[in-house]
């Protein structure tokens, strides 16, 4: 029996960049496991969306089908948006079943990818115990996604850096500029900015002009198509497959 197609489900942006960076992850994951079928698709503003996708599976005879959100936290895309177009299409296509896959965070390699971006942006490792990190998420209304950013920032302190606080490109408070003016008030060395995003768009763009605004010494890349997020894409995938319910099959 084939394995499950694994479908991205990213939500897509008007930036270009965004569905560039989508598809370099999806071709990522591609490598790291030939013969896997590996699908990416799009909430809104980018091609091919969801419904799009699956129908063509379906009209390809696939049965079975593995959704990954392409989130790092569990908020309003995962809960709701994401299950409802997944329930809508697969009510039209009963022959595919779907399991959607949990969200990409917290998790170690998230972690990792994000310590690759600041070395890779001129972080060395003997600046760590100097350096405050703004941890730097989008954002969201969702109470529990903004406790799992505040979370992993502790965790992440306890690893070496002299500080590690969140901030939050919109809808929650406090902003990468603030994080990094009040680091610097306590006294800070070097302050460095994380983005705590997957690809390029606005809200990066925010995090990255409050970070220079306030004077950051360092501004990491986003995380992009980094091999430790794509070995997590796969991470969640066998985890859906091995335990995950199907989400809806007519």
């Amino acid at each position: 029996m084939s394995a499950p197609t694994l479908l991205i489900i990213a939500h897509g942006s008007r930036d270009p960049r965004h569905a560039a960076t989508v598809g370099a992850l999806r071709a990522r994951v591609r490598s790291l496991r030939p013969g896997l079928r590996v699908e990416a698709a799009f909430l809104e503003f980018n091609a091919p969306r969801v419904p799009q996708v699956l129908a063509r599976l379906g009209a390809e005879d696939a049965t079975e089908v593995i959704a990954l959100p392409l989130l790092l936290t569990r908020a309003f895309h995962a809960k709701t948006d994401i299950p409802a177009v997944l329930r809508e299409v697969t009510a039209r296509h009963p022959r595919i079943s779907v399991r959607q896959a949990d969200v990409l965070g917290p998790s170690p390699l998230l972690m990792d990818a994000l310590e690759r971006r600041l070395h890779e942006a001129g972080l060395r490792p003997a600046d760590r115990s100097s350096t405050g990190v703004v941890l730097a998420s989008a954002g969201s209304t969702d109470p529990e996604a903004i406790a799992v950013i505040a979370e992993i920032a502790r965790e992440w302190r306890h690893t070496g850096w002299c500080a590690v606080r969140p901030a939050f490109a919109s809808a929650s408070l406090p902003r990468t500029e603030d994080v990094v003016r009040a680091l610097r008030a306590d006294g800070v060395p070097r302050v460095a900015v994380a983005p705590y995003v997957i690809a390029p768009g606005r809200l990066p763009d925010r995090i990255a002009h409050g970070a220079e605004a306030a004077g950051a010494d360092l501004l990491a890349p986003v995380l992009g198509p980094a091999p430790e997020l794509a070995r997590l894409l796969l991470t969640r995938y066998d985890e859906a497959r091995r335990t995950g319910p199907v989400l809806l099959s007519a």
